[in-house]
């Protein structure tokens, strides 16, 4: 095609196209499990070179798809240019006004480096080499949210270019419906360039892992079910049934507390009075290494994930996900909610109201395996009291935004997409008009 002929002449970043070297690393996503066709990738110089795609797939009738990495693809790209934005790297940190601008391409333990040695925090999840920019447009569940609600929440304004390749700011004063959409209603809208988001106080920082043999799951879920039921907003505790390959399972609780340890300690007290467990990696900590507590995989994988939400985790529910082993999944993980998540929110999403999120994650080694996956999850979900309504950042490729959003919010997102991108020039991971 001669639109992806001239498009090396349009940008002044690195272009690749098929039969290219590099072309399929290029391409790849950050779930190996996902197969992502494209017609092109693009690394965007800066800002202005994004802007340039913008104009040229505008006039050429091409449409363009914009991961940092390739969290949360979901392989609705072909025929797509992918735009590749880990260049716009820049983070500023004003201190004084709490407040950070951050590159499109910029990571989650990034901006948490930078905030660190001010005593201020972003709001990160569970894996530092996720996109601020990502978590944003998906809404984004922190370790910190029961404080200061969805990651969306916090952002100011944002840098976009739009569907005509023009670079504006948007805030929720010049452009509201666009902003709203933004935060949290995915990347279906246009390409964010950067993001200014507030920075909250974390002067101290108290967390870690607490690991034992899955024998003792029922003392453990338990323990969480006390420790959760009397948290304060400040500390979020999760709990993990795990079976890594070649291990025996184990169940976990992950905990982080934005206050002094010995208030954490008499928080996390029913944790102390269980058996010995295999390790205890809790200490106070910098905001900075909070990807620790979990210690996610920095490196693409294959996975098979499914989010729900958990309307209560009574007697009943912890018998179900006690029931029988994990496997084939990899882990079984319970994140506590409420607090600021159940507070009002100008986002798509809204107050979650649902008092646990549910995710299921297993590694798809080959066709029987992934099928086994998926086979144990709905099992899983259909024993279980969830909601029906997921986190948009939970979906899985199987699935879609009308799993995310209410009717009527969905119904406001297709308008915002319908006026803001007339022409489709953007694919979102998951289009709100698919």
């Amino acid at each position: 095609m001669n639109a992806l002929r001239t498009l090396r002449a349009a940008v002044r970043g690195r272009v690749w196209s098929t039969g290219d070297p590099g072309f399929d690393a290029s391409r790849r996503p950050w779930n190996l499990a996902v197969e992502q066709p494209v017609a092109a990738v693009v690394e965007a110089a800066d800002a202005d070179d994004a802007a340039a795609l913008v104009r040229h797939a505008r006039a050429a009738g091409l449409t363009v798809a914009v991961q940092p990495n390739g969290h949360g693809a979901t392989g609705r790209t072909d025929g797509a240019v992918l735009l590749r934005t880990r260049p716009l790297d820049a983070v500023e940190i004003d201190a004084a006004a709490r407040r950070a601008r951050v590159g499109a391409g910029v990571s989650s333990g990034r901006l948490q480096a930078a905030a660190a040695p001010y005593g201020l925090t972003g709001l990160p999840g569970s894996s530092p080499v996720v996109s601020v920019t990502g978590v944003a447009l998906g809404g984004g569940l922190s370790w910190f949210g029961r404080t200061y609600g969805w990651v969306a929440d916090s952002v100011t304004a944002f840098d976009i270019v739009d569907s005509e390749g023009r670079q504006r700011r948007v805030t929720a004063d010049a452009d509201p419906d666009l902003f709203w959409a933004l935060r949290g209603g995915g990347g279906d809208f246009a390409i964010v360039t950067a993001l200014e988001l507030s920075l909250h106080p974390a002067p101290r920082l108290y967390g870690g892992r607490v690991l034992w043999p899955a024998e003792h799951g029922p003392d453990v879920m338990d323990a969480y079910r006390r420790i959760t039921a009397a948290a304060p907003d400040e500390l979020t505790v999760w709990l993990d049934l795990l079976h890594f390959p070649g291990s025996a399972p184990m169940v976990a609780v992950d905990a982080a507390y934005l206050g002094e340890a010995s208030e954490a300690r008499d928080l996390l007290a029913p944790l102390d009075r269980l058996p010995r467990p295999l390790s205890d990696s809790r200490r106070t900590m910098p905001v900075s290494e909070l990807g620790s507590i979990t210690a996610e995989p920095t490196d693409p994988g294959a996975g098979s994930s499914r989010g729900e939400l958990l309307t209560r985790l009574d007697d009943t529910t912890a018998k179900t996900l006690l029931a029988d082993p994990v496997a084939p999944l990899l882990s079984v993980q319970i994140r506590h909610l409420g607090g600021a998540f159940a507070r009002p929110s100008d986002s798509p999403h809204g107050p979650l109201a649902e008092p646990y999120a549910l995710y299921l994650f297993g590694v798809p080694a080959d066709p029987a395996t992934a099928e086994a996956i998926t086979a144990k999850q709905r099992a899983l979900v259909e024993a279980l009291p969830v909601s029906g309504r997921k986190p948009f950042t939970f979906l899985n490729p199987q699935e879609s935004v009308a799993d995310a959003f209410t009717p009527a919010v969905l119904d406001r997102l297709r308008d915002v997409k319908r006026r803001h991108d007339p022409h489709d020039v953007f694919r979102g991971n998951f289009p709100v008009l698919a």
